[in-house]
């Protein structure tokens, strides 16, 4: 996999010299931040949905959106990695399943692509910023329809940070930042690189928020990969997933409910392939339901029983 990228990307930066970026829309933003909240509380189970991060599989988060509107599953905060975060902003900005999937299907990808080759990367990521602010009319994190955090990781410490205010464009393109290819996203003289190193599915994050009842979306899993490790870069690619692995089960055993849509091998991303993808995220949403429910029937019970056990108000 990691041998098609780099040879795309080489494609992409030999076509890069003839291309022209759009003017940003929306150049001048509000940094983003990370602001402390109290966590969220309710009579009522308090539902996460933490979408975690894979590139163009993320696709596939349109899908678990769509089946979770379709059996009445309300959400009350979104948290997202990488691609996590494009969606889970959009989502969380007041599109549904059905306007995601059509912003999906009418995005052209290669307009995203703002190639700069330096020492420092080779995607700028200012048009998927302007991209997201445009989408959502360059509303600040908390101005948006539902509690929203983009989860980036701070290069200089490794510190996972959670931005939660200001602008949503650059918090999702430093959440989705990944070192070596995307430049690293300065943020109040900080700089920030991709929320997958630290936070793969930010399911801590979200309890540390309140969240009672937490959905997470594990759209990374790969088939079993038993090949000769013949090059430094395939040791280096295998390296990195087994290290993601233990990051990752630390992250998942916090959720009552985790989605793996089965997409195997990434597939070339057209038309065709979005729609699959957003396919498979519902039949595994759809898969995973009974479970769901029975999970907020028994919070909403265990939080009935708490309110009935405290003593009358005076």
């Amino acid at each position: 996999m990691l041998h098609r990228f780099c040879a795309l990307l080489c494609v992409s930066v030999l076509l890069a010299g003839c291309a022209s970026h759009p003017p940003l829309q929306f150049a001048e933003v509000v940094e983003p931040q990370a602001v402390y909240v109290a966590p969220m509380q309710s009579d009522k189970p308090v539902v996460a949905l933490a979408l975690g991060s894979g590139g163009d599989r993320g696709f596939a988060h349109i899908g678990v959106i769509k089946a979770l509107e379709a059996n009445g599953i309300k959400v009350d905060m979104v948290l997202g990695t990488s691609a996590g975060s494009v969606v889970g902003a959009l989502y969380a900005g007041g599109y549904d399943g059905a306007g995601l999937e059509k912003l999906a299907l009418e995005m052209d990808r290669e307009k995203l692509k703002d190639i700069d080759i330096s020492r420092r990367g080779y995607v700028r990521g200012e048009q998927l910023q302007d991209f997201i602010n445009r989408a959502l009319n360059n509303r600040s994190i908390e101005q948006l329809d539902k509690p929203f955090v983009a989860v980036a990781t701070e290069l200089g410490t490794g510190r996972t940070v959670a931005f939660n205010h200001g602008n949503t464009g650059k918090a999702v393109r430093a959440s989705s930042s990944i070192p070596g290819v995307f430049y690293p996203v300065t943020i109040g003289g900080q700089e920030y690189v991709d929320g997958d190193l630290k936070k793969p599915v930010p399911v801590t994050l979200a309890r540390e928020l309140g969240a009672d009842f937490i959905i997470a979306v594990d759209i990374s899993q790969q088939p079993a990969d038993h090949k000769v490790f013949a090059d430094i870069l395939d040791i280096l690619n295998q390296s990195l997933r087994i290290m993601r692995q233990s990051i990752l089960a630390r992250e998942l055993e916090k959720a009552q409910v985790v989605i793996r849509p089965q997409i195997g091998v990434t597939p070339e991303i057209d038309a065709n392939s979005k729609m699959h993808l957003i396919k498979l995220g519902e039949d595994a949403t759809l898969a995973a339901m009974p479970m769901i429910r029975e999970w907020l029937d028994k919070i909403a019970a265990e939080k009935a029983l708490s309110r009935a056990a405290l003593p009358p108000a005076q």
